[in-house]
């Protein structure tokens, strides 16, 4: 017991860590050509993918999110709320872990929301956790190949591909997403 409450004390440090981080490490025109690739090479994985951004009230692009650790693991990436191809915000994005977490490793993460309810939801909130929205879709890694017809019917669906690195992962995360004050 004792261990866990050291290995819980230090992902408490650790993201307290990371929430010091600078907001806006990478400059506004830097996060936006990463939304721009981030949604070309998504777009290139399934025809499907384009049609779906195009049916999404919002899209919420995280071109490179970085995590790493052992056994205690955080993540962190920064990306811009688009809707309709116009950017209305930017975010970041941080998650810490315990568990059988080692290495380190970067993917893209795409998050749509397809109602203007679960938009709304997300941009008047003051730190919106994706694992504790019960209505977000995690749709299999690689982003391509078909969708069935009940996973299409939530309110947010949420996609990771462009992995890169090496990372051996088993752990429980949640991701907290806030906006980027500048």
């Amino acid at each position: 017991m004792k261990r866990f409450h050291r290995t819980a004390g230090k992902l408490i440090a650790f993201a307290a860590l990371l929430a010091s981080v600078p907001t806006l490490a990478d400059t506004r025109a830097e996060i936006d050509a990463g939304v721009n690739a981030a949604l070309e090479q998504f777009y290139a994985q399934s025809a499907a993918n384009r049609e779906l951004v195009a049916k999404a009230s919002a899209v919420l692009v995280f071109p490179r999110v970085t995590k790493g650790g052992a056994g205690v693991a955080a993540s962190y990436g920064e990306g811009a709320l688009v809707e309709h191809g116009r950017t209305m915000g930017y975010y970041k994005m941080t998650a810490g872990s315990i568990g059988a977490t080692i290495g380190v490793g970067q993917r893209r993460e795409v998050v749509l929301f397809m109602t203007d309810a679960a938009r709304d939801t997300f941009v008047t909130s003051k730190g919106w956790t994706i694992g504790a929205d019960t209505g977000v879709a995690l749709v299999s890694k690689g982003a391509g190949g078909e969708y069935d017809s009940e996973t299409l019917r939530k309110p947010i669906l949420a996609f990771v591909f462009g992995e890169k690195g090496l990372i051996a992962d088993a752990s429980i995360e949640g991701t907290k997403v806030t906006k980027i004050r500048a």
